[in-house]
């Protein structure tokens, strides 16, 4: 009965946040964990799902050659090479700092859902800033166990990159970052492999359902603006229970 609870939790979340166009793994995490279940498990696990949910969408745009493979190459290679650092620092940080700094991040996507505008500027090309960026989200996603799509795709779009070609780049990246993020957990975290099967098929499930539903034509910022006051009462309610 536990596992068919999370299933669908996660089946929920991940139809939401697929409305939305944006992974339910920043969510499932802080949920996990104020259910009980260990930090680094949780992020194992968030980050399955988000594998789970993402890893057509990459074939996707592959197949419909929508993506600019010379734009997304330096932020994937950076990302698959220091998200799995990342995650192998997190083993060597205070895990209250740990949960302090999830709790920025839950604030911070929550904002960019609520406030964040996608609009283009002057385009910035110069591929090192791209390889640099991808250090920095890889290295910070790993430590967090997130893929990292909800801090690169706004830094892009203020970059002045072009808000589709961002959101194709992205979900192309992405999946790369959350493979090596969680065989780094793997190799160190004591997995609960049922949990993890029930967290996948609930986000594969989860992320039909939301595509489908999409097709009534619910307004996606009002859907965003739903889950931007879900993410801010989870940080409140994670960080009541962590330093009160």
């Amino acid at each position: 009965m536990e596992y068919l609870f999370y299933f669908f939790i996660i089946f929920i979340l991940s139809g939401l946040f697929s409305m939305a166009g944006t992974g339910s793994g920043i969510a499932v995490i802080p949920i996990l964990y104020l259910f009980g279940i260990p930090f680094d498990l949780s992020k194992a696990v968030g980050l399955f799902t988000g594998l789970s949910a993402t890893a057509t969408s990459t074939v996707m745009n592959l197949k419909r050659k929508a993506l600019d493979v010379r734009f997304a190459l330096p932020l994937a290679i950076a990302m698959f090479i220091f998200s799995p650092i990342g995650a192998q620092l997190s083993r060597f940080v205070n895990e209250s700092l740990a949960k302090g700094v999830f709790i920025v991040f839950l604030l911070f996507s929550a904002t960019m859902m609520m406030f964040f505008k996608k609009q283009a500027k002057a385009n910035c090309q110069k591929p090192w800033i791209l390889l640099l960026l991808g250090v920095f989200v890889g290295l910070l996603a790993g430590l967090l166990g997130i893929g990292g799509g909800n801090l690169l795709l706004p830094a892009l779009i203020l970059l002045g990159y072009e808000p589709k070609r961002v959101a194709v780049a992205v979900s192309f990246v992405v999946p790369f970052s959350i493979l090596t993020s969680f065989l780094s957990y793997a190799s160190f975290v004591e997995m609960d492999w049922i949990l993890l099967l029930a967290a996948a098929f609930g986000a594969v499930f989860g992320g039909y359902t939301g595509n489908y539903l999409m097709y009534f034509k619910l307004s996606q910022n009002q859907i965003k603006k739903v889950i931007a006051v879900i993410l801010y009462l989870l940080a409140i309610k994670m960080a009541w229970a962590i330093f009160f």
